[in-house]
């Protein structure tokens, strides 16, 4: 499902991104962890075809990131923590909306719009407007509209951000149960307990250079630690003792 080799992006003298070398198959959650300022957006910017790689190369859901970004745009759902909602509109109808941009038919999407009002229990959303949701509700709608073309891809950056406890159980919830054949979900957070719960592999970024990818119970077992938080900080600090970079106690 993604198929990435020495991806970089550089921003004049400032590299974004340091020769990102992974795999992703499908029916997994795949974790993509980091602090703010890693590189975990540009590198799903580039995944989403919106932001073109300075170097390297990589296929998502088996087309070229540089070659056949419109076909990989359609293949791809993605959903951030800070995704607007146009006010007058009730979550069906922008739903709805949604729909006549990949040219979903009315039956599909009638049916589409109850599956997911089952999956992520969207209920009143579903018929008041925009304006009046809290920002759990705004962010299942947000979720719906992301996957009702039933992505084969599915971008979460930093999705929980600003949720409340509620809202958050049901995104995870709703994350768990994303696994399917010829699906993939790349989770992308800074919070390592979400990541422990619902992801089976994990990609660690650090100044734009990946540190470690595999399962957790292998990364654990690496750094020797008992927690993917504390692991975490021991490739870190590994990494930046290379570097020369000194850590405040």
């Amino acid at each position: 499902m993604l198929d990435l080799n020495g991806l970089t992006k550089e921003y004049g003298a400032f590299r974004a991104l340091r020769g990102v070398t992974l795999t992703a198959t499908d029916a997994e959650v795949f974790g993509l962890l980091g602090p703010n300022g890693a590189g975990k957006t540009t590198l799903l910017r580039i995944l989403a075809t919106l932001l073109q790689p300075t170097g390297g190369s990589g296929t998502v859901c088996g087309l070229d990131l540089r070659r056949d970004a419109e076909a990989i745009r359609r293949a791809v759902g993605v959903v951030n923590g800070g995704m607007g909602l146009p006010a007058r509109l009730t979550g069906r109808e922008i739903l709805r909306s949604f729909a006549g941009l990949y040219s979903l038919n009315r039956a599909h999407t009638e049916a589409r719009i109850a599956e997911l009002d089952e999956r992520l229990e969207l209920g009143r959303t579903l018929d008041i407007r925009a304006s009046e949701y809290s920002s759990g509700m705004k962010q299942k709608v947000v979720i719906a509209r992301a996957v009702l073309h039933d992505p084969a891809l599915l971008i979460l950056d930093e999705a929980a951000s600003g949720l409340d406890i509620f809202a958050r159980r049901s995104l995870l919830d709703f994350v768990q149960a994303s696994r399917a054949p010829g699906r993939l979900t790349v989770y992308s957070t800074h919070v390592m307990s979400e990541a422990e719960e619902v992801c089976d592999r994990v990609a660690i970024l650090h100044h734009g250079q990946l540190l470690t990818v595999g399962r957790i119970p292998e990364v654990l077992h690496a750094t020797g630690e008992r927690t993917l938080e504390r692991a975490f900080f021991e490739l870190v600090r590994a990494h930046d003792q290379r570097a020369g970079v000194a850590h405040a106690v």
